[in-house]
């Protein structure tokens, strides 16, 4: 840290971001830097993180964009029983001691439902035991857990980091994402006009999200101050 009256160069909030169900961390990145401007971009340092297991069957963005794809976990057609979750877990956790720290997830659908969830498996002492508490969230196209067991666990207490969250007036989880605002202490929206989909961002919208960047950034600065 400089001495009194020179200017401290902090550095950027940090965020693991977990992309959608067979997609790829790269999909992601494409999806994040095409929609959002540099204003916010800059303002972030991005890691993106492809998930522990291969596609296991056809992806919906075949043809949109180059394989591979990946998945988090699977789950039944009723999404109320999950496979490999664990093991899930445990892989982004190692990559978080190798790679981190991080100051925040950033999710896209099956990554968002993920990454709202474990800020309270964590609370709980149930994962994420071996890494600095999650302390923000960005959640795109989110929703809660289905699987009863993982729910009364993710959510028996609300989730009280601040969390941005994006609702698609035509997202097929639209109401399951108005759901996980209710467990949320401190959520911030983002409402548009599209589908299941990382959003360009209007002119509310940009203002919204740079508030909450600052704010993140606010968070970041403090803790790097006291260190």
């Amino acid at each position: 840290m400089g001495s009194e009256g020179e200017t401290l160069t902090l550095r950027k909030p940090r965020f693991l971001c977990l992309h959608g169900f067979r997609t790829s961390g790269e999909i992601l990145k494409t999806q994040v830097t095409m929609k959002w401007p540099e204003s916010v971009t800059q303002k972030l340092d991005l890691v993106y993180l492809d998930a522990p297991f291969p596609c296991q069957g056809k992806s919906e963005v075949e043809g949109i964009f180059d394989p591979p794809y990946y998945e988090w976990f699977q789950f039944n057609k009723e999404f109320t029983e999950y496979t490999n979750f664990d093991e899930c877990l445990a892989y982004i956790e190692d990559y978080m001691i190798k790679n981190g720290p991080f100051d925040g997830l950033l999710g896209f659908s099956q990554g968002a439902i993920l990454s709202a969830g474990l800020p309270g498996l964590q609370a709980q002492g149930l994962t994420f035991t071996k890494v600095p508490k999650i302390k923000s969230l960005i959640i795109v196209g989110g929703a809660k857990f289905r699987a009863a067991s993982l729910a009364d666990k993710a959510y028996s207490t609300p989730i009280q980091c601040p969390s941005l969250h994006f609702l698609g007036e035509t997202d097929f989880l639209k109401e399951y994402g108005k759901e996980l605002l209710e467990n949320c202490v401190d959520p911030v929206v983002i409402h548009h006009p599209k589908g299941h989909t990382i959003p360009r961002l209007d002119e509310k919208g940009l203002q919204i999200m740079e508030s909450f960047l600052e704010r993140i950034q606010k968070m970041v600065d403090e803790k790097e101050i006291k260190e």
